[in-house]
């Protein structure tokens, strides 16, 4: 496929059906189910100069691929999406495994059965496991605030220990925040495992790496007659909202507008900015074959970085004599600095500003804000190519 750098002098919007702004897995879904469904012209504008958006990757200098924006570990329970997917990779049977550096020991996260009995020996560990498994059965994931919701000491002190050591430390450095400050759904994801499974997604029935990568992925995805990419182009240059309309270079745009960029930053952060955590990546290419013994390590009680991820781990490449790792340090996120918005924080007062640049829009009946930006919240990349796919299924019915 031909990505194009920067828009033509001769650019002329009307003559696609659709115009993506992002290359990323809302925006590539949207643009090839439609391109591919009703044969719609599309133009997919990135401001970055690649695709794939934060799932890109790339050979380092060692030879090795590496994720540029960190891990990303693909699993579904969707068959759907898994479906859609494959048609543009191969995946390789990679089953996610995860670490927590607790004083010096490694001990799987989700805190599991083999975590219970590194973090108290064999004896008390299996006593609190028998109290896990009466109350709430085997082979389930259990929030950490349930646990302590329950009045039993056994319970307690295990909610306590993964509480301090697994939790609010790495909660602290990862957010800026104390937990009482996160968001329930935030503090929702970290759980425990009641069994002795340690993959990080026990129960997906899809998981892996894409055989060549992530950017071949959608190198492949956006490979269409129908698709044109445009990377380093900023779509604030050309886009103009009204109350009612879009105009792109100055014209009002009849065709379809999918937005998958921060939504503040079309109105100049007019209202007030959506705060967000952003990360520094620090990647280290070793003269070594192995660094660690799983894919990604969590910091979880010592180091200012939050983890560090060794990629061959996750890809099975094999770069004799070479590794790379990248460690991760989290902050705040400051507009306009170039820094990337990671994680948006997700309180009553962020969420209220979020929808008032939402009511914004909300009359632009041809514009549809789509992502973990666009729509200010925490997306795996299934969920948001199934949001994608579901968007294109409600466009596809009113052009059909």
């Amino acid at each position: 496929m031909q990505i194009n750098s920067g828009l033509p002098e001769d650019f002329n919007p009307s003559a696609y059906d659709m115009i993506v702004v992002g290359a990323g897995y809302a925006g590539a879904v949207c643009a090839r189910r439609l391109a591919e469904t009703v044969g719609f012209r599309v133009a997919v504008l990135e401001r970055r100069n690649h695709i794939a958006g934060n799932a890109y990757d790339y050979l380092d200098e060692a030879g090795v691929l590496v994720h540029m924006y960190g891990p990303h570990i693909y699993h579904t329970f969707s068959e759907r999406v898994h479906t859609f997917l494959s048609r543009f990779t191969e995946w390789t049977d990679y089953q996610h495994k995860v670490l927590a550096n607790v004083h010096g020991t490694l001990m799987p996260v989700p805190f599991n059965h083999k975590s219970l009995l590194l973090a108290f020996g064999d004896e008390r560990g299996e006593e609190l496991y028998a109290k896990l498994v009466e109350t709430f059965g085997k082979d389930v994931k259990v929030p950490i605030l349930q646990l302590r919701e329950k009045n039993d000491p056994d319970l307690a002190e295990i909610a306590d220990y993964v509480y301090e050591n697994v939790f609010l430390h790495y909660t602290m450095k990862q957010w800026g925040q104390t937990p009482d400050e996160i968001d329930p759904s935030v503090t929702a994801r970290v759980p425990i495992f009641v069994g002795d499974d340690d993959r990080y997604f026990p129960q997906a029935p899809y998981q892996g790496m894409p055989a060549e990568g992530y950017t071949a992925l959608f190198e492949n995805m956006l490979d269409h007659d129908c698709i044109d990419v445009f990377c380093d182009v900023d779509a604030r240059d050309i886009f103009e909202l009204t109350d009612t309309t879009v105009k792109v270079c100055g014209n009002v745009y009849g065709g379809e507008v999918i937005y998958t960029g921060p939504l503040d930053e079309l109105f100049d952060l007019d209202l007030g900015a959506l705060p967000y955590r952003t990360l520094d990546m620090k990647f280290e290419t070793l003269d070594m074959d192995q660094f660690q013994p799983v894919g990604t390590v969590n910091y979880t009680v010592s180091e200012d970085f939050t983890r560090i991820t060794e990629f061959k781990n996750m890809t099975g490449q094999e770069v004799p004599g070479k590794t790379t790792i990248m460690k991760e340090y989290s902050h705040a996120y400051e507009p306009g600095s170039g820094q990337t918005p990671y994680y948006a924080i997700l309180d009553p007062d962020n969420r209220k500003l979020y929808e008032s640049y939402l009511e914004r829009v909300s009359h632009i009946t041809n514009f549809h804000p789509v992502g973990r930006l666009a729509e200010y919240r925490y997306y795996d990349m299934d969920a948001v190519t199934a949001s994608a796919l579901n968007l294109s299924d409600e466009i596809i019915a009113c052009h059909a």
